[in-house]
């Protein structure tokens, strides 16, 4: 469950106030930001790793796409065909897996 409240003074500095829970982990990183300095307090380490999270996956639309433009482009003779080894989605799939080893990614 999220409780939000917004006051006016919050509405014109855009800041949202709400209460959220965290895993054991999620909240050790941004207690972990937090001490090595990298963010004054957990609310900026969340909404700063927040921004960042948003960023690169804006990246990686604008990526994908240049790509799926890219390929569009070529002559029908040029297209490589995708094989059951090399699936079109494996490298996406790798990263994934990656950055949930690594815990950055978090479930409920």
């Amino acid at each position: 469950m999220v409780l939000q409240y917004t006051t006016s003074q919050e509405i014109l500095m855009g800041v949202h106030k709400q209460s959220v829970s965290f895993s054991d982990t999620a909240f050790a990183f941004a207690r972990e930001l937090v001490e090595s300095g990298e963010y004054p307090n957990i609310s900026a380490a969340v909404s700063g790793e927040m921004a960042r999270a948003r960023a690169a996956r804006e990246r990686e639309r604008v990526l994908f796409e240049v790509e799926v433009q890219r390929r569009l482009t070529l002559p029908l003779e040029a297209w490589e065909p995708i094989s059951a080894e090399n699936s079109l989605t494996a490298d996406a799939r790798a990263h994934l897996a990656q950055s949930a080893r690594a815990g950055h990614v978090e479930g409920n």
